[in-house]
């Protein structure tokens, strides 16, 4: 292993949750916010943390159920799958941007951090990257097929940070005019930027489910790596 991994603690009010940080080889580098998909903060979401610790980042993945159901770790199909949804349906969206907010501020304040933080986020968590972007609280966004960003488009005039998002062409779950009405909201501006994925579904990124995309993962890390050096 090269790079060096952990769990900590992030204050939130009166209480705390953990988050599965990761720090590059070479001690010090901008910070992400690796923002989870339905299914915990599990081995994947810590593959996708410790790539990035591998390629400079200070890379950190909040455990965004954790009022509910602490450190849980899911599978994507049956009734893990069931689970997850169960879980995303309970979640109070403010509250969790409060936490990827505190995330990204504890982030900040680490001695390995150099100072700019992005949200990087994946199906749920893609939508929340968004909405970290709205808020303010991260410095850049990216946004792997995030559902439901088409219904939260009053939002999008308070994103004055780059954003880049993923989308496949094939996802059930976020139709081509979906993708289309977000990308009429930002037409125009020069921060967003879009790219589509052909023949790719939803979690093309995700090497352990059955609609992995080898070809749409690694095109799409490149061309996210490529904004964040030229963001962060």
């Amino acid at each position: 292993m090269s790079v060096s991994t952990k769990w900590i603690d992030i204050p939130a009010g009166k209480d705390s949750f953990g988050a599965y940080l990761a720090l590059p080889k070479g001690g010090k580098g901008p910070g992400i916010v690796i923002i989870q998909e339905i299914f915990g903060v599990n081995g994947h979401i810590r593959d996708v943390v410790e790539q990035y610790a591998l390629d400079g980042y200070v890379a950190i993945a909040p455990d965004i159920f954790w009022r509910a159901a602490p450190r849980v770790e899911l599978d994507y199909t049956g009734a893990d799958r069931d689970r997850g949804i169960e879980l995303m349906k309970k979640i109070d969206m403010n509250l969790v941007v409060e936490d990827i907010a505190a995330t990204a501020a504890t982030l900040r304040k680490l001695p390995e951090c150099t100072g700019k933080v992005a949200a990087v986020g994946y199906c749920l968590g893609g939508r929340l990257a968004y909405l970290a972007a709205a808020s303010g609280s991260v410095d850049a966004a990216v946004s792997y097929y995030g559902g439901g960003i088409q219904t939260q488009l009053d939002l999008a005039d308070k994103i004055k940070q780059p954003i880049l998002f993923h989308y496949g062409e094939l996802d059930h779950g976020i139709p081509l005019d979906a993708v289309g009405q977000v990308k009429e909201r930002f037409a125009g501006r020069d921060n967003a930027e879009f790219h589509i994925y052909p023949g790719a579904d939803h979690g093309f990124n995700c090497s352990v489910r059955a609609s992995y995309n080898q070809n749409a993962s690694a095109l799409a890390h490149g061309r996210t790596l490529t904004f964040l050096a030229e963001n962060l």
